[in-house]
């Protein structure tokens, strides 16, 4: 009877979620690879011609570093015990931000919230850091 119930319990509804879950972020981790060494190869090729400006260089460098953290992040849920560590997040928001400032620094306005925006960012991250860590059922 203990067997019965152990087995039930192991197909329950939020292990069925989970595992949907896990093959979704796997998938998603293979996509990423992909697209990560197709901006390798984009990025090889902007080095090797003359014709690209600095801020397309600087655009692929940024855009190289946010699959990495994407890709870092989903690595980190599976060795954290399916848990996102909030700290990634502010990561690639402050990656997504510069990125933001380099290719798009046409209005004076808008690179200051973007900046400001980095700001927050930074502000969060420093007081996650500063906070000591309490989990619940611990």
């Amino acid at each position: 009877m203990n067997h019965v119930k152990a087995v039930i319990k192991h197909f329950s509804v939020p292990s069925l979620l989970q595992l949907i879950l896990n093959l979704a972020l796997i998938i998603l981790a293979v996509i990423l690879v992909v697209l990560l060494g197709k901006e390798l190869i984009h990025f090889g090729k902007m080095m090797i011609s003359s014709d690209s400006s600095l801020n397309e260089f600087l655009e692929a460098i940024i855009a190289f570093f946010l699959y990495f953290e994407f890709i870092a992040m989903i690595v980190k849920y599976f060795r954290e015990n399916y848990h996102f560590p909030l700290r990634y997040f502010l990561y690639i928001g402050i990656t997504a931000m510069v990125r933001l400032i380099i290719v798009d620094h046409h209005s004076p306005l808008n690179t200051l919230i973007y900046s400001g925006v980095i700001l927050i960012l930074i502000i969060s991250y420093y007081i996650i850091n500063k906070t000591p860590v309490e989990r619940p059922g611990k």
